[in-house]
């Protein structure tokens, strides 16, 4: 009976401290290191976004690409 209590009890330790771990507020200037090129599943990081330099130029637009980032920018 008591085994038991012990092994749920850490089961639960486990789950909680899993569960709240991944919690965390990013702050402005860390969110750069998250739409690092490198970070991109692309074979060529830096050939895609030449790429995409080159149409933003063309198109005379930027964004909506959708990559990965967060917030709005609107600071």
């Amino acid at each position: 009976m008591k085994r038991t209590r012990i092994l749920t009890g850490v089961i639960a330790l486990a789950v909680l401290g899993t569960t709240v771990s991944g919690c965390t507020h990013v702050k402005a200037w860390q969110k750069e290191r998250l739409t690092d090129p490198i970070m991109s599943f692309e074979d060529d990081a830096q050939e895609a976004s030449r790429e995409l330099h080159w149409i933003e130029a063309r198109e005379g637009s930027t964004g909506g690409t959708g990559s990965a980032g967060g917030g709005c920018a609107c600071n």
